[in-house]
């Protein structure tokens, strides 16, 4: 084919998320993460759970052998409440964490574009390392923020009287958790474990949003996809599968430093090196099965329903500005 033949390369126009505020993004991005985590929070209890059991042991245990199995012994043992402990938390939770995480991407993301490339247009330019930093900055803004809510989620979804795995605290509700913490630990105690958070968070958001941007815009440019559902679904695909594979041994480390009731772990290295001593390299993928079942559709969902709600706040947003 002729170079005078072959199609040019489609322009890129700012999208939604590059035209909202601050405050826009932040709402945005919570409101696609609740929405997603409603339908993933019984595979989360599952993984929580599957990380748990063996701990500090060099025997294994399989009470939940994988994402199907585990879900139908909880809801046998605990019925449907059971399978969505930890919801408000989680709710809120994602508020903090994924508001922060994919609110402030794009703002970091422009900031770094116009000072390394001053010339071009923000909005156009995708390099990876600038992806990458600014996915990793969010996310940790989004780990400190979202800490003291992810201790509480996970020592309510690890509570089980039917089968019990790790340290068990019982907390009746979020709020008693907070109590409860800032009693026994005070305001230290709800940031226990907030280094692994960091990591953990860090890890996974220096790959989910580059990963989906370069797929994303990778498939339009080349004109394999046009703009539609089924890009977004395409693009979310790949990067929570990248996101389970970085991530799921930060996780397994984070879960356990929250579960903690003492002090068995000093921090996130000693857990990783105590871990893989005990258990071995493999017990750092425990619940990866429900690892790869969770975030892949928590990924799709969130990053599908992202698109939606930043349309929605960009238009509440024109329509605010025009009166």
């Amino acid at each position: 084919m002729s170079e005078q033949n072959k199609p040019e390369k489609a322009p890129l126009k700012k999208t939604a998320a590059q035209k909202v505020s601050k405050v826009g993004s932040f709402t945005a991005g919570g409101m696609a993460a609740c929405l997603a985590v409603t339908f993933t929070n019984p595979i989360e209890v599952v993984k929580t759970r599957m990380q748990l059991q063996g701990e500090m042991s060099a025997v294994s245990q399989n009470i939940y052998k994988n994402p199907i199995q585990g879900i139908s012994v909880i809801f046998r043992n605990e019925g449907i409440r059971g399978c969505q402990r930890g919801l408000i938390a989680a709710y809120v939770y994602q508020i903090g964490l994924n508001g922060s995480r994919l609110g402030f991407y794009e703002p970091i993301r422009n900031i770094l574009n116009k000072t390394f490339y001053p010339d071009s247009p923000s909005h156009k330019v995708q390099n990876v390392p600038i992806n990458m930093v600014s996915g990793a900055s969010s996310g940790i803004i989004g780990a400190v923020v979202g800490s003291p809510l992810f201790l509480i989620k996970t020592r309510m979804q690890s509570f089980s009287k039917a089968v019990a795995l790790g340290d068990q605290t019982h907390y009746t509700g979020v709020w008693n958790g907070f109590k409860t913490i800032l009693k026994a630990e005070g305001i230290l105690g709800l940031y226990r474990g907030v280094d692994a958070a960091v990591i953990r968070t860090a890890s996974g958001s220096a790959v989910q949003l580059p990963i989906y941007n370069i797929v994303k815009h990778g498939l339009l440019r080349n004109h394999i996809m046009s703009d539609s559902p089924a890009l977004h679904l395409t693009s979310s695909a790949v990067a929570g599968l990248g996101v389970a594979v970085v991530m799921n041994p930060w996780d397994v480390i984070l879960t356990r430093i929250y579960n903690q009731k003492t002090d068995k772990y000093k921090g996130p290295i000693d857990c990783l090196v105590k871990t893989v001593k005990i258990e071995g390299i493999g017990a750092l993928y425990k619940g990866f099965e429900a690892q790869v079942f969770r975030i892949a559709p928590h990924t799709i969902l969130t990053l599908t329903f992202l698109e939606q709600t930043m349309k929605l706040v960009h238009s509440v947003e024109s329509r605010v500005l025009m009166h």
